[in-house]
């Protein structure tokens, strides 16, 4: 099992909607803090969102407060990040991500796990 391993990314049109997930192995969601970052070509990685996994706490980045959700599936160690209303703005490669605290904002150099990367593009 590899440490995390996400999927859902695709290609849509602006305003669509798509869910992304984060597979974890048992020792991986162990940790207290699950967080997808993303990274567009000539931008800076953000994070994105992040749950306490313990107890289900969540935190956003401004921009996409009201349009994305985060959310756990603790049985299946998999976090999902539901994504509505998309802009192209949001075009990025997505990455889940591990750490011991939800460090946030963060462009992720607390976080010791990551995933290889699942592609969002969005069309206008």
């Amino acid at each position: 099992q590899a440490p995390l391993v996400e999927s859902g990314g695709d290609s849509v049109q602006a305003g669509g909607s798509l869910r992304l997930s984060c597979a974890a192995s048992k020792y991986t969601y162990s940790g207290n803090c699950m967080g997808w970052f993303r990274h567009a070509p000539g931008k800076d990685r953000e994070g994105v969102a992040a749950i306490y996994t313990s107890g289900g706490s969540t935190l956003y980045v401004d921009s996409v407060k009201g349009r994305f959700t985060i959310s756990q599936d603790n049985a299946k160690n998999t976090v999902y990040l539901q994504m509505s209303s998309l802009k192209p703005e949001d075009s990025a490669m997505y990455y889940c991500a591990a750490a011991r605290y939800c460090y946030w904002p963060t462009k992720g150099s607390e976080y010791y796990y990551w995933g290889q990367g699942t592609q969002v593009t969005v069309s206008s």
